[in-house]
C-alpha cells in the first residue's frame, strides 16, 4: 500500500511532525514503513510554458523549432525533438539556469538554431521512465508557475507493508483513521452527500445468494460524455498509488477504492438486460472476464449475473461483454458487500490477480458500500456528466458486532504494567470503538471496518499499541532454568548429523508440504493428507516421507554443475491414514549420488553403489548392529531395495532408485536412497568396559556352499548367537560363483576370529568352535564344506 503524505495530510491533522516521526510512529503503531521515496527528483527552474509555434528545423528532419510563452514576459525560442511538441499546448519548460539532475540550462545552438531552454518530458523530471515525447500538462495550468507545484511534486510517498488482518487500511481513509488514533490528532473524512436524482431510469437488483452477499447497490448514470479526460489530479493520486489511470469510469471506481477501501465496478448500461441478480453459478454457465480468459462453471463461483447469464465474478473481476468503453454513454454502478468466505481463495484458482479480490478477501466495510456509490456518482457527474437515477439496494445478511466484554485489570495483567481505566476508555474511543461500563469490566463494540477485533485479547492488542509499545517495561525475564539430566547411551539429533555430515553427507530441510505427484511416485500414496488452503498449487499435500524434498535438492544441485551429491535429512512425516496428523514419525533420509570418492587421481571414479550406503548406515548405526533382508519400496528398484532392521524392529529401507523414477525426474544414474526411523537410532547403547586382551588371536577360515537364496545376513546372525563368548569376530570376507560350484549356489568363505581374555585357547577348543559352526550351517541353511 502506497500512501501520498500530501492526500494524508488533507485527511488528518498532522501538522509539522517530520515525515521520519511519522513513519516510526506508523511503523510502531503496526503499520510498517517499509520505504519512504520522493515523488519526483530534486530539479528548479522548470516551470509552465504555453507553446504558441511550431515549425521544422531548417538543418534537422527530427527536430522542431518552437515557440513558447513561459511567463518570463517574453517569446523564447527552443529546439525540440519530442514527436509530440504541437502549438496550443502546455508543457513543463526549463529555463536557462534550471537544474536537472546531473544537468544544467544553458543557451546553446543546436544544429545552428539557438535555443533558450529545454522542453521536458515524464523522465527528464523523474516522473518516470517514459521519454517517449514531452509531458502535455492540463490547458487550465497557469503560465509562468513553478511546475512542483502545478503537479503536487513537493510530496513522498510511503509504502506500508500490512498484516493480513489489516484490511481496513488498504484504502486512504483506514491510514488517516490509524494515523489520527496513534497520533491523537483529529481526522477529517469527507463525507458524500447523497447526490439528487434527476432521472427515472432505474435497475432493479436482488441477491440470490443472501449469505455471500450482505447488500448489493446500484445506480444507473445516463449521458455522460463519452471523449471526457480523467482530471490529472486524479491521475496523479492513483499513479502515485501505484495504479494505472484507463479512462474516466475505470478511474473513478479505482480512486473510490483507494479512497475509501470500497471496490467497485463499473457496468456499460446498454450492455445489460433486466434485474441484476447476485447469485452462485449455475451447471453450464460460461463467462468470458476483463483480461479476456474465460471461466467455466464452478459450484462455489459467485456471481453477478442478469437474465443472459454471469456478467462479473462477485468480488473478482468483471465481465469482458458488460465492459465500459470508449463509446459508453450510460453506465451502471455497483457497490457490494461480498462475505470473506465466498471470495477468498477464487482469485487464487483462477490464477488472477484483483485489487478488488485482495480487498474482500481480507473483509471490507459493510456499512461503506452506499457512500462509495455516491462518491462515484457525484465524481462522474462532475467529469463525465449525466443525469443519475435512484439507487437501487437488495439486502443479505450482514455480518454483526457484537460486543466484546473487556476486563481492565486482565489489560493490566497481559500487558504487565499498568494503564489506567480512563486511558482505557480514551484509546478506544479514539480507534472509534464504542465502550460501555459493565461492572469493574467494560463491553467494547468495534466500529464496522475493525472486522478483525473478535476476543477480549485483540482489545488489548489495540490498547497496547495505540499507548505505544515503548511504554512497555524492559524487565528481565526471572525463571529458574535447572539442568536436564541426559539419559546415558541415549544419543541426540546432533550426534546423528555429526555422523552424518563426518560420512560425506551435507543436510537439507525441506517444505513439509509437497508436490501430490512426489507422494504417488516415492510413497505409492494415492490418498495423502491434503490442505485445504495450499500456499501454493506444487505444494498441496503433506509428506509422509522425506525422499521427494532429497531428489528435488538433487536435482537443483546437478542443474547447477554438482554431479557428485551426498544429502540428508532429519523431519517429521505426515502418516496418511491419520486424518487428525496425531501420527507424525520423525525419520532419517538421505541420498548418494555420483561416484564413490571425489574426484582424484589415485582413483577411477568407481559410482556408488547399494554396499556403500549400506556401509554409512551401519557406520551410523553405531554400536547397535544392523540387520538387513529383501524389502521393497515404491522408490525403489524391485530387486535392489532391502529392509533395514535394528533389534529385530524394521525401522526403514535402503535401495537403488526405480528406473522409471530416474527416467521421469531426469538424473543420468539411479542414486542410493535410503529412510529410516529416527527414535530407533537415538536409543544408542548403553556404554560397557571391555579390557583388552593379552593372549593370542586365532583366526580360523572355511568355505560352504548355500543356495543362490541363503541371505547371508541371515547366516551371519543365526551363527553369531550360537558362538561362544570368545568367537569376537563372524564374518564373510568373499562370495564366489564359477567354476567347481554347482549351478544355483553360491561359495561364501567366513573368517572366525577367536581370543579369550584370560588364557590362550586350546586347539581342541578352537575345532570344537569350527565343527559347531559346519553342524549349525548344515543344519539349518543345507551348507556342505568346499574343498
Amino acid at each position: 500500500m502506497k500512501v501520498s503524505l500530501r492526500w494524508l495530510r488533507e485527511l488528518v491533522d498532522i501538522g509539522d511532525i517530520p515525515v521520519e516521526k511519522l513513519a516510526h510512529a506508523l511503523t510502531m503503531g503496526g503499520l510498517e514503513v517499509e520505504d519512504i521515496a520522493a515523488v519526483a527528483g530534486a530539479f528548479s527552474g522548470i516551470v509552465v510554458a504555453h507553446v504558441k509555434r511550431v515549425s521544422p528545423h531548417p538543418n534537422a528532419d527530427k527536430l522542431r523549432v518552437t515557440e513558447v510563452d513561459a511567463g518570463t514576459g517574453e517569446t523564447l525560442q527552443i529546439v525540440c525533438g519530442a514527436p509530440n511538441v504541437s502549438a496550443g499546448q502546455k508543457v513543463p519548460c526549463a529555463l536557462i539556469g534550471a537544474k536537472l539532475p546531473g544537468l544544467e540550462i544553458k543557451k546553446a545552438k543546436l544544429r545552428g538554431v539557438e535555443s533558450s531552454g529545454m522542453l521536458c518530458s515524464a523522465r527528464e523530471l523523474g516522473l518516470s521512465s517514459d521519454h517517449s515525447g514531452l509531458l502535455v500538462l492540463d490547458d487550465d495550468a497557469p503560465i509562468g508557475r513553478d511546475v512542483r507545484e502545478v503537479l503536487e511534486l513537493d510530496d513522498v510517498y510511503l509504502t506500508l507493508k500490512l498484516t493480513p488482518n489489516r484490511g481496513d487500511c488498504l484504502s486512504m481513509f483506514g491510514v488517516a483513521r490509524d494515523a489520527a488514533a496513534l497520533l491523537g490528532r483529529p481526522a477529517s473524512l469527507p463525507l458524500a452527500p447523497p447526490v439528487p436524482t434527476t432521472l427515472e431510469a432505474a435497475r432493479a437488483v436482488t441477491i440470490g445468494a443472501p449469505s455471500a452477499c450482505g447488500h448489493y447497490f446500484g445506480r444507473v448514470v445516463r449521458g455522460i460524455d463519452a471523449q471526457a479526460r480523467t482530471p490529472q489530479w486524479m491521475v496523479r493520486r492513483l499513479e502515485r498509488a501505484g495504479l494505472r489511470a484507463i479512462s474516466p469510469l475505470v478511474d473513478i471506481t479505482n480512486y473510490v477504492m483507494l479512497e475509501r477501501g470500497q471496490p467497485m465496478h463499473a457496468f456499460d448500461d446498454a450492455k445489460l438486460a433486466g434485474t441484476v441478480d447476485v447469485r452462485f453459478m449455475r451447471p453450464g454457465e460460461r463467462i468470458k472476464l476483463l483480461n479476456g480468459e474465460e471461466v467455466a462453471h464452478r459450484p462455489d463461483l459467485l456471481a453477478i449475473t442478469d437474465p443472459s447469464g454471469p456478467v462479473a465474478l462477485a468480488g473478482v473481476m468483471g465481465g469482458f461483454e458488460t465492459m465500459v468503453g470508449p463509446q459508453t454513454t450510460d453506465v451502471f454502478f455497483e457497490a457490494a458487500y461480498f462475505a470473506p468466505e465466498a471470495v477468498q481463495g477464487k482469485a487464487r484458482q483462477l490464477a488472477l490477480t484483483s485489487d478488488a479480490a485482495h480487498r474482500f478477501e481480507r473483509g471490507v466495510d459493510p456499512s461503506a458500500a452506499g457512500a462509495a456509490l455516491e462518491r462515484a456518482v457525484a465524481l462522474t457527474l462532475e467529469i463525465c456528466g449525466g443525469k443519475a437515477g435512484p439507487v437501487t439496494h437488495a439486502q443479505g445478511a450482514l455480518p454483526r458486532r457484537e460486543p466484546v466484554r473487556v476486563r481492565p485489570e486482565r489489560v493490566r495483567e497481559l500487558l504487565g504494567y499498568f494503564i489506567g481505566d480512563d486511558e482505557m476508555h480514551a484509546i478506544l474511543r479514539r480507534l472509534s470503538c464504542i465502550p460501555e461500563a459493565d461492572g469493574e469490566a467494560m463491553r467494547v463494540t468495534a466500529p464496522s471496518w475493525r472486522f478483525d477485533l473478535t476476543i477480549e485479547e485483540d482489545f488489548v492488542e489495540e490498547i497496547a499499541r495505540v499507548h505505544g509499545y515503548d511504554h512497555v517495561p524492559a524487565k528481565p525475564p526471572r525463571a529458574a532454568v535447572p539442568m536436564l539430566k541426559p539419559r546415558e547411551g541415549e544419543r541426540t539429533r546432533f550426534d546423528l548429523r555429526h555422523r552424518l555430515a563426518g560420512l560425506g553427507y551435507q543436510e537439507i530441510v525441506s517444505y513439509s508440504f509437497v508436490a501430490e505427484d512426489w507422494e504417488r511416485d516415492f510413497c505409492g500414496n494415492e490418498n495423502p493428507v491434503r490442505l485445504a488452503n495450499p500456499i501454493a498449487s506444487h505444494m498441496s499435500v503433506m509428506r509422509t516421507s522425506l525422499i521427494g524434498g532429497l531428489v528435488n535438492a538433487l536435482r537443483g544441485n546437478l542443474n547447477r554443475g554438482e554431479d557428485r551429491a551426498r544429502l540428508f535429512e532429519i523431519g517429521r512425516c505426515f502418516e496418511a491414514a491419520a486424518a487428525d496428523l496425531a501420527a507424525q514419525p520423525e525419520r532419517v533420509a538421505g541420498l548418494a549420488f555420483g561416484s564413490r570418492f571425489p574426484e582424484q587421481w589415485g582413483e577411477e571414479g568407481a559410482p556408488v553403489d547399494f554396499f556403500d550406503v549400506k556401509g554409512d548406515l551401519e557406520a551410523l548405526a553405531g554400536a547397535r548392529p544392523l540387520q538387513f533382508g529383501r524389502g521393497s519400496h515404491a522408490a525403489c528398484h524391485p530387486g535392489r531395495c532391502a529392509l533395514v532392521s535394528l533389534g529385530g524392529r524394521a525401522i526403514g529401507m535402503v535401495g537403488e532408485m526405480h528406473p522409471r523414477l530416474q527416467l521421469k525426474y531426469e538424473l543420468a544414474s539411479a542414486p542410493v536412497l535410503f529412510e529410516l526411523l529416527a527414535a530407533p537410532l537415538l536409543e544408542g547403547a548403553y556404554p560397557r568396559f571391555a579390557g583388552l586382551s593379552r593372549m593370542p588371536v586365532v583366526r580360523r577360515d572355511c568355505a560352504f556352499t548355500v543356495a543362490e537364496d541363503v541371505p547371508v545376513g541371515a547366516l551371519l546372525a543365526a551363527l553369531r548367537g550360537r558362538v561362544p563368548a570368545f568367537v569376537r569376530e563372524v564374518e564373510v570376507f568373499d562370495q564366489y560363483r564359477g567354476k567347481g560350484v554347482e549351478p544355483g549356489k553360491k561359495s561364501l568363505a567366513l573368517r572366525i576370529v577367536m581370543q579369550d581374555t584370560d588364557r590362550t585357547l586350546t586347539d581342541s577348543e578352537v575345532e570344537g568352535v569350527m565343527a559347531s559352526i559346519r553342524d549349525q550351517l548344515n543344519q539349518e541353511f543345507k551348507a556342505q564344506p568346499r574343498t
